[in-house]
């Protein structure tokens, strides 16, 4: 037996796995050509990584070293006895490996790839082989049988019940790839100001400046249990919290997690990932925004009439009432980029400040219209009319500072960053356009999310007059890497284009 020791490494939703080179109760050698290794004691098992190490400080002759995620698994306390076993591969790989040849994938098939996935029996290039076998092709009933897999493999929300909420549970998502699209954080306090019950779970940002959780941690906890969240919404009818504890679809967040790196980003998947998580949220109505645009995750009007349809399958199927938004997504929405700057234009917009942002407080109206068009006594197209009464009226606001409170306050107080530069147009004109990828790389860059005071503000958008040498957005950044780093990027390439 060895014993346990719990090594704070985040090895981000990777299981590894540490063992010392002079291991006085195994010979190292024979789990090195297999790269894994299985954890066992107390009916506990866990598949793990292996890295071996040489320094006993690290981890001693007679211990094994599990990083964060893997310790928190296996659910043992740290000097737990705990002995090793060469790892059985996961059956359900050789469906992977017929995925490859060309093979279609039954449902049941598809179930016990993501049940092996989520339990962490693959390794990283194992799913990066189904992943990339699943981008050559997938046929419209492997996407709703992926999509079904990915629901049962986690924890899926009931809102009925004693004391629970009967009838419609809605939810908006975007496809995401639009800076400054913070439209949730202004759709979720109109509708629930009107009665509908809207529980947002949201993701943290992966590649973008900011995530909907990013930016509303700058106003209110958003790292609720779910016990917590069920209640809140019952009180207040609508919430902005982070979905990592929920546990919804834990498959997505593994999946998503090989994706980025690959930029692998299919619509098959996109559907999967999106459907999976919302139906596991126990929505029965839903919006979807795709926004379209040449620096858009989707480009044309085509493409997003052809994503629009296989969402629309895959929801009739999962008994989801869907509608499907399909929006401008030429340049970024609002003047700010990371979450402060987001949230700032969120508040303006709430509080009906005559300096708000025009196209973000549109974009958020017509969507929060479509959402409460879901409730039968709001008669159709009527809806955008009801949504800007509520949000006139001060109700919209109301409604947020309620979900603030309840949810309660932030971590820490974010403020914006002090390190400032602004970048000059190069040439009288008029913007032309604005590159929504470049300018959330720049802005990331400065440090955002992580920074949450980091980030882009726009001065400028598509259609206004400048001249040379005026700013045309503002970086700011709280160190003087970032800070560097976003300069010289922005240097090289400012995003935006200028029309003499």
């Amino acid at each position: 037996m060895l014993t346990l020791r719990h090594l704070a490494i985040d090895t981000v939703r990777e299981n590894v796995a540490f063992l010392n080179r002079r291991c006085t109760r195994y010979h190292v050698e024979d789990f090195l050509g297999l790269g894994r290794v299985e954890v066992r004691n107390d009916g506990r098992s866990l598949l793990a990584v292996l890295n071996v190490v040489d320094d006993p400080a690290i981890v001693g002759p007679d211990e094994i070293g599990l990083s964060d995620p893997a310790f928190a698994q296996l659910g043992l306390a740290a000097g737990s006895a705990v002995h090793l076993v060469p790892p059985t591969p996961p059956e359900s790989f050789e469906l992977v490996r017929a995925k490859v040849g060309g093979a279609a994938l039954t449902d049941g098939q598809l179930a016990a790839i993501i049940r092996d996935i989520t339990d962490q029996r693959y390794s990283k290039i194992e799913i990066a082989a189904f992943l990339i076998a699943c981008a050559s092709f997938m046929t419209t009933a492997e996407v709703l049988g992926l999509t079904r897999a990915m629901i049962a493999a986690g924890t899926r929300l009931d809102w009925g019940g004693p004391g629970g909420i009967a009838g419609t549970i809605a939810d908006k998502h975007c496809i995401g790839g639009i800076p400054g699209n913070r439209t949730s954080m202004i759709v979720v306090p109109i509708v629930a100001a009107h009665g509908l019950p809207i529980p947002k779970t949201s993701s943290r940002a992966i590649t973008s400046p900011a995530g909907t959780a990013d930016t509303m941690e700058v106003l209110a906890n958003v790292d609720l249990p779910v016990e917590r969240m069920q209640a809140l919404v019952r009180e207040a009818k609508g919430c902005l919290v982070w979905g990592g504890h929920v546990r919804l679809s834990p498959a997505d967040d593994i999946l998503i997690s090989i994706e980025r790196p690959l930029a692998i980003d299919t619509r098959e998947q996109l559907v999967a990932s999106i459907l999976s998580k919302k139906a596991a949220a126990g929505s029965t109505h839903l919006l979807i925004d795709i926004p379209v645009g040449p620096s858009a995750k989707i480009r044309s009007a085509g493409e997003a009439v052809r994503l629009r349809k296989l969402f629309e399958h895959v929801g009739d199927r999962l008994g989801l009432t869907l509608e499907v938004a399909i929006t401008d997504g030429s340049q970024p929405v609002g003047r700010g980029i990371g979450p402060v700057l987001e949230a700032r234009d969120v508040m303006a917009v709430l509080r009906n400040d005559p300096a708000s942002p025009a196209d973000l407080t549109e974009r958020a109206l017509l969507l929060a219209g479509r959402i409460l068009e879901f409730d039968p006594a709001v008669r159709g197209g009527s809806g955008i009319r009801r949504a800007r009464e509520i949000l006139e009226s001060g109700a919209a606001l109301a409604a947020m500072e309620r979900i603030i409170a309840l949810q309660g306050p932030p971590p820490a107080v974010a403020t914006l960053g002090s390190l400032v530069a602004e970048v000059a147009s190069p040439a009288d004109g008029i913007v032309s356009s604005l590159d929504c990828y470049r300018l959330a790389r720049i802005a990331r860059l400065a440090g955002a999310p992580t920074d949450k005071g980091a980030g882009i503000d726009l001065l400028r958008k598509v259609g206004e007059r400048v001249r040379r040498g005026e700013p045309l957005y503002r970086i700011h950044a709280g160190t003087n890497a970032d800070f560097t780093f976003a300069q010289a990027h922005a240097a090289e390439n400012s995003g935006v284009a200028v029309a003499r």
